[in-house]
């Protein structure tokens, strides 16, 4: 699959697509990102992207036309090196979709997007209307540009292509991946002692060696979690039919007072 991103700062994608597990998706191109520099496609000697809004008011708007410019380059190289039907255009907006689980395991099935990561005060709406096909948010709540939500999104596409993650299984257990979120995890020591005299051992269930009961003791924590911090998703999880009969006699426990979570 093939990210496109037009920015204004594609140096800040660098350090991302070379480090970490992740950078196994990249370099193998299993998602392969092409940067987009915004300003090669201004046709002013100061290269600019942006100017005053009409109407007055803070800040500025990136321009139309440079914008319309890259996209055209974009798609033209596309068109060149695959016959892939026209990809999605994703805009980076409060105004968006918030980004899901459920919608990075369709994107990371896909044969990817041209992202654009706007700055100032947004691009110009003409250009917006004329083409985005998605509009994304992190959540409520603003950045500087759309760069940060596009790393966030190829991070979460990339760990899911085979190969990537050293367990194959892993991300099947994340939270969100079955709805849900994730259990508590342990590791070395088995009994922790704090500095103000505590000793903090490791669930027993997980040093049992009994497989199912150590997979239902994390059904039930990832239960116990989701309904305490994230409510409707137990709801949501329950409309689509992935709760059994076990996991809904151990959240009707969690309804009375004195049940501990």
């Amino acid at each position: 699959m093939r990210f496109d991103l037009i920015t204004l700062f594609p140096e800040l994608f660098g350090p991302h697509l070379s480090v970490g597990v992740t950078r196994r998706a990249f370099e193998s191109r299993q998602v392969d990102v092409r940067l987009w520099q915004l300003r090669d496609y201004a046709e002013d000697n100061y290269r600019r992207v942006d100017d005053r809004p009409y109407g007055g008011g803070p800040g500025m708007v990136m321009l139309v036309e440079p914008l319309e410019r890259a996209l055209a380059a974009v798609k033209a190289q596309r068109l060149t090196e695959s016959a892939e039907a026209a990809p999605a255009i994703i805009h980076f907006s409060p105004t968006g979709r918030r980004i899901d689980q459920a919608l990075v395991q369709e994107l990371a099935t896909g044969p990817g997007a041209v992202l654009l990561c706007g700055r100032y005060e947004g691009m110009d709406q003409r250009f917006l209307d004329r083409h985005v096909t998605l509009e994304l948010t992190l959540g409520d709540f603003v950045l500087s540009g759309g760069e940060l939500p596009a790393l966030a999104l190829l991070d979460a596409i990339a760990r899911l292509q085979p190969g990537v993650l050293n367990d194959a299984a892993s991300h099947q257990q994340d939270s969100f991946s079955d709805g849900l979120l994730d259990c508590p995890h342990y590791s070395r020591p088995e009994l922790l002692h704090t500095p103000d005299g505590e000793a903090l051992p490791v669930p027993p269930v997980l040093l049992s060696g009994h497989h199912a009961q150590i997979a239902r003791w994390r059904r039930e924590r990832s239960l116990a979690l989701t309904w305490t911090r994230r409510p409707e998703l137990i709801e949501a999880a329950r409309q689509a039919g992935r709760l059994s009969r076990a996991d809904e006699k151990f959240l009707a426990t969690l309804t009375k007072p004195d049940s501990p979570l």
